[in-house]
């Protein structure tokens, strides 16, 4: 059986960051998930901070210097996506959106996501319903029921004493897990690449239903 590849996208801005500890946490979470259906797969995880320059380059621009061609190439092509941002004035990151406008608009179409989101409070916790979750169901995506959000208190002493953190990251991957072992595996390379365009187009077009394919702070 073909691996599977799942990409992640951590919009943390320190180092270490809790954003990509969460990030981390889900995509373990998820490889152990499939382990135990068989299904092979690995991680590819873009660190956003990394890219900023080039981000705000290609806004400007138009062009994509070499590594966030990779990087765009390394999530539009995978298997699923697993996308954590920080959480900011009530919603995503600047830095996260930036990347996900220079992504094509049809390049998430059908893929299964994972979202997940951290502050430093839980009063934020609703921001990846009303906030993230729309973003990627514009763009066509397929976010997974169950969105993982961390607070502060979640990598504290206090931890998994009241609605676990640890159970909310297992819902999660469950479910990308099996969204993953219903569709058919990626085409490997840049789905750019002619060799490889028609085939991810179709696995796209199938996994839609035939859907529309034309349109359009603490703790981070």
């Amino acid at each position: 059986m073909t691996a599977r590849r799942i990409a992640v996208i951590s919009a943390g801005l320190s180092n270490p960051s809790s954003t990509r500890m969460l990030a981390d946490r889900l995509a373990a979470a998820t490889l152990a998930r499939l382990a135990e259906d068989a299904i092979e797969a690995t991680v590819d995880t873009v660190e956003l901070r990394d890219l900023a320059h080039d981000i705000t380059n290609n806004l400007l621009t138009g062009f994509a210097p070499p590594a966030l061609e990779s990087a765009i190439n390394t999530v539009v092509s995978a298997d699923a996506l697993i996308a954590v941002t920080p959480i900011f004035s009530t919603s995503y990151s600047g830095l996260f959106k930036s990347f996900i406008d220079v992504l094509d608009p049809d390049a998430l179409t059908g893929m299964p996501v994972l979202l997940g989101a951290n502050a430093g409070t839980a009063r934020h916790s609703l921001a990846v319903d009303y906030a993230i979750r729309p973003l990627f169901t514009y763009l066509h995506a397929e976010p997974v029921p169950t969105g993982v959000f961390a607070a502060s208190s979640d990598w504290g002493s206090a931890a998994d004493e009241v609605a676990p953190l640890s159970a909310r990251v297992e819902r999660g991957a469950r479910e990308l897990a099996a969204a993953i072992a219903q569709r058919d595996p990626a085409v490997g390379g840049d789905p750019l690449d002619p060799a490889n365009y028609l085939d991810n187009f179709t696995r796209m077009l199938g996994s839609s239903g035939g859907g529309h394919l034309l349109g359009g702070l603490a703790g981070e």
